[in-house]
């Protein structure tokens, strides 16, 4: 089975081609180009590299959310066009799930961090037993002081990683009373081949959709419903246009 996999739910942009035992591309961006301008030309690539007909793909994985909204958007169409294009289904991976399958078989629990800014970060706190991945907290938004205090109940060694990694590192070092490690640049920002490992376990178990139900999980409402709320509660006019 051969999928394709998009990720572009935070500042990198990546792409992979990869069967169940081997990544056969991956094209991987993070410098200061919109995903609108990266993620279709890296797919081309990628395909041209390959030999490859999209027609070829037998399921399409991509990261579903929390992160930017406009990079959700753009993964979430260019997943759903080529979906429904190729009538081909959807696994669809939360991104801090994915960003902690960057690691493997370490003892110590996983705690990536996003920067979803106001202090926040979107987070969820992961470990390897017996090397099977397991969710201790599911993908959550959160002040950053929450989630350190809830790693620090554990007991237990701690690696950060994600671009709330550089947005928090002072509060990180800090605040964390358990012995911690933060992840290396090649492993420390969301990768498509690890979202696509992780979709194969997806498969597996049956949790794909179609093309057609496919949506992103925003976890957090825009700063715009932030906004207009906030204006409604004091009684401002709002444009609705």
């Amino acid at each position: 089975m051969k999928i394709l996999v998009l990720d572009s739910s935070g500042l990198v942009a990546s792409v992979a081609i990869m069967t169940e035992d081997t990544l056969l591309a991956e094209y991987t961006v993070n410098y200061k180009k919109t995903h609108s301008q990266t993620l279709l030309p890296m797919l081309d690539e990628c395909v041209k590299m390959l030999g490859l007909e999209l027609s070829e793909i037998d399921a399409i994985a991509v990261a579903k959310g929390p992160g930017s909204f406009t990079g959700l958007r753009i993964g979430s169409a260019t997943a759903k066009g080529l979906g429904l294009a190729l009538d081909k289904p959807i696994i669809a991976i939360p991104t801090v799930d994915a960003l902690a399958y960057n690691l493997f078989a370490t003892e110590a629990i996983i705690c990536p961090l996003m920067d979803a800014r106001r202090n926040q970060v979107y987070t969820g706190l992961y470990s390897f037993e017996k090397n099977e991945f397991h969710v201790i907290k599911e993908q959550t938004a959160c002040d950053i002081e929450e989630i350190i205090d809830q790693i620090n109940e554990y007991q237990r060694p701690v690696i950060y990683l994600g671009d709330g990694v550089e947005a928090y590192q002072k509060q990180l070092i800090e605040s964390t009373k358990v012995p911690y490690y933060f992840a290396p640049a090649h492993l420390s920002k969301q990768r498509a081949g690890a979202l696509g490992a992780l979709a194969f376990h997806y498969i597996k178990e049956g949790k794909l959709e179609s093309a057609m139900d496919h949506i992103p999980t925003y976890l957090r409402k825009s700063q715009a419903e932030r906004e207009r709320e906030e204006a409604l509660s004091k009684g401002e006019q709002v444009d609705n246009s």
